[in-house]
């Protein structure tokens, strides 16, 4: 089944992980998303009362693609988590003004 990218991204944007599943799909440990989320560099999404998890936090496809990018910016450049967080943060400022500029055809 081959799928057009908008439409995989799509379903990915509806989907919710728990802390095991974010773990495994980012390829951190526990211990690095606990530092992660307390150090307020992930966010937390508590769950409803009713679907909670045992550790109460879930996560969407936004907060996966976010784990990887921190990840690998610590693993490739040595970064500290909050330098990591930066450069995500400003990388996803730019991307974001990219699109508001082809939206204003100014690309």
């Amino acid at each position: 089944m081959n799928l057009p990218p908008q439409a995989v991204e799509a379903l990915l944007d509806e989907l919710w992980f728990d802390m095991d599943a974010l773990c495994r799909l980012a390829g951190v440990s526990e211990p690095w998303l606990h530092e992660h989320l307390e150090g307020g560099l992930l966010p937390r999404r508590p769950f409803a009362p009713l679907d909670a998890p045992r550790d109460g936090l879930r996560f969407d496809a936004a907060d996966l693609r976010r784990a990887r990018r921190l990840a690998g910016l610590e693993r490739d450049f040595d970064a500290v988590p909050e330098l990591a967080a930066l450069v995500a943060d400003l990388e996803d400022e730019l991307a974001a003004l990219r699109a508001r500029l082809r939206r204003l055809g100014l690309d």
